[in-house]
């Protein structure tokens, strides 16, 4: 389950933070980002009718956040092979496939042609779409379908690399198993481009910031917690287009630096539902039902099994290595004609074509770490709000 954006998200969106010094002559501001030169006519992007009287909802979701990254070993329970696919931390939409593709080999390895999976989120969907590909006959079993499920709540954001794993668990196995799934992942959502309703498309994301918030972030007390993997930029930053900066007097936004990143957005609303079509299309079956224990696997026909519940999987396995992430989206009505996102004074604003979302991403990706909170928090809503509104006063 990929859930809402974090400040990472938004500033590796294209493999690097960015700095002020870059627009100010120092050439080594952007080590890890390709860059291109400013555009020589003026930016002028459309009016964002931002106003908390046009919030429709606020949605709250928790992210399975594991140190050591997702878990994908096998486990036998009883006379059930249990693949597990969970654990993605805020990259489960975005790795999906290449994950699942891993899933799946290791559920046909076992030779059934006859297959469950425990889940109907985003590495659900997946994992049962491509074992059709591969032969099988596959129900899946879950609780809830979208969009009631966590990962409808996501932003929606191309993140791979998003509270992957702990810096300390990147290892260079972990590292090429990553990089496989990230590079699986984004060509298959290159075919996914132009589709009806438009489930994957690239947005403009532009970061930023005016002086009072250089500032501001300079002087923010060291984190002594330890840093998540950052392997965007690293390992896979020829996959998006350059950045490209813009100083004060280049755009509509006063005397403040931008910052424009080209990431993909993925419509959930639409990609799941086209996800479901493909899956009933071809022959796919659901089941609604609740597993409280492993032990309630044992009543499945099925003797291969892919989890794929996600954040559930912490009770549902007992797996307190999964930590909740809290992440919170205020939505709002769409407006056809924004195609752009935000990212300003730790607010988020990304133009889904199902609802405009804002979310407040705070300082780090520590920012509800450990909170598994389900109720929506208006004020913080109406705060991303306002902040984003504040750009167009």
């Amino acid at each position: 389950m990929q859930n809402p954006t974090t400040r990472r998200e938004i500033l590796a969106a294209a493999g690097a933070a960015f700095t002020l010094t870059a627009l100010e002559g120092c050439g080594s501001g952007l080590t890890r980002a390709r860059r291109d030169t400013v555009p020589p006519s003026r930016l002028q992007l459309p009016p964002l009718r931002a106003a908390t009287d046009r919030i429709t909802r606020i949605t709250v979701c928790t992210r399975p956040f594991r140190a050591q990254g997702p878990r994908l070993d096998v486990e036998q329970i009883g006379s059930k092979t249990i693949v597990h696919n969970y654990g993605h931390g805020g990259s489960g939409w975005s790795l999906s496939w290449g994950s699942s593709s891993i899933a799946v080999r290791k559920a046909m390895a076992t030779g059934a042609r006859e297959v469950a999976v425990v889940g109907c989120g985003a590495l659900g969907l997946t994992s049962a779409l491509l074992l059709q590909r591969a032969g099988a006959d596959v129900t899946i079993y879950a609780k809830d379908l979208p969009p009631n499920v966590r990962s409808s709540f996501a932003t929606g954001i191309w993140s791979p690399d998003s509270r992957i794993c702990l810096e300390e668990h990147a290892t260079p196995s972990f590292q090429r198993m990553w990089e496989s799934m990230a590079r699986e992942s984004f060509q298959t959502y290159q075919s996914l481009l132009g589709l009806p309703g438009d489930p994957v498309e690239f947005i403009d994301l532009y970061e930023v910031r005016d002086a009072a918030e250089r500032n501001r972030q300079a002087n923010l007390p060291a984190d002594e917690r330890p840093p998540f993997a950052e392997l965007q930029s690293k390992l896979i930053a020829d996959l998006m287009p350059h950045a490209q900066e813009f100083a004060p007097g280049s755009h509509q936004f006063g005397a403040r630096y931008l910052r424009r990143d080209t990431p993909m957005m993925f419509n959930l609303m639409v990609y799941a539902r086209m996800l479901m079509s493909d899956f009933i299309a071809n022959g796919g079956k659901i089941e609604i039902t609740e597993f409280h224990t492993p032990g309630d696997l044992a009543s499945l026909r099925q003797r291969t099994v892919i989890n794929a519940t996600g954040y559930g999987a912490r009770a549902l396995f007992d797996d307190q290595s999964v930590v909740p992430v809290r992440g919170q989206l205020a939505h709002m009505i769409p407006q056809p004609d924004i195609n752009y996102g935000l990212f300003y004074k730790d607010v988020a604003f990304i133009p889904r074509r199902d609802g405009l979302v804002f979310q407040v991403i705070g300082e780090s990706d520590y920012y509800g770490f450990n909170d598994d909170t389900a109720m929506p928090d208006r004020a913080e809503a109406e705060h991303a709000v306002r902040t984003i509104a504040g750009l167009y006063s």
